[in-house]
């Protein structure tokens, strides 16, 4: 198996989005919240953006392998645009699910340090180039920018398996965030290293 190109700073947002939509198209998190396809695929572009978008605007959307890869890491003081995701989740999830999913929203936000941090917001593989070291490359290139600034890093893992792979580099599960029917995610924390 070949090692995977160096991370850079990605140029082309359309292909990054398009990365993530289909890293996260099975995601249990992400499609308990967009149940419906049609929604999935309308919605997710936008959701992206509000949650990472001012990494591409920052410098700190990093691609690898052609966009086989991406993460966008919010510097500190950074933050995602909430009013927009809560405007999506409006027009998004049904009147029915709404309930659930703010309650989901308003633990996220709880969890949500407070103090100086790099936040990971999102990091997705094609799913056809999984398993090649991608993910980890990222990681490891973003914690690098966490430790030289001397700021811990924070993220929600969506699965057991993204949550393994964190620990592997030195994450730490502070709590679960859980609403009614939704699958748990797992907020987690890293301090910088010297």
């Amino acid at each position: 198996m070949a090692e995977p190109a160096a991370v850079v700073a990605t140029a082309d947002e359309d292909r990054a989005i398009a990365t993530l939509t289909t890293a996260f198209a099975n995601d249990a998190v992400t499609r308990w919240f967009l149940r419906d396809a049609h929604f999935y695929v309308t919605y997710w572009p936008q959701l992206t953006r509000a949650l990472g978008g001012a990494a591409f605007q920052g410098g700190t959307a990093d691609s690898i392998d052609d966009h086989a890869g991406v993460a966008l890491w919010l510097a500190p003081g950074v933050s995602s645009d909430d009013e927009a995701i809560g405007a999506l989740a409006v027009d998004a999830v049904p009147e029915d699910q709404r309930d659930e999913i703010f309650a989901f929203m308003t633990q996220v936000a709880e969890f949500h340090p407070h103090d100086p941090h790099w936040y990971l917001a999102l990091l997705g593989v094609d799913p056809v180039k999984q398993g090649r070291g991608c993910g980890s490359a990222l990681l490891v290139h973003g914690l690098d920018r966490c430790d030289r600034d001397g700021v811990p890093a924070y993220l929600e893992a969506s699965s057991a398996r993204n949550k393994a792979l964190y620990e592997r580099h030195g994450f730490e599960e502070i709590g679960v965030i859980q609403a009614g029917s939704s699958p748990p995610m797992f907020p987690m924390v890293r301090s910088a290293r010297p």
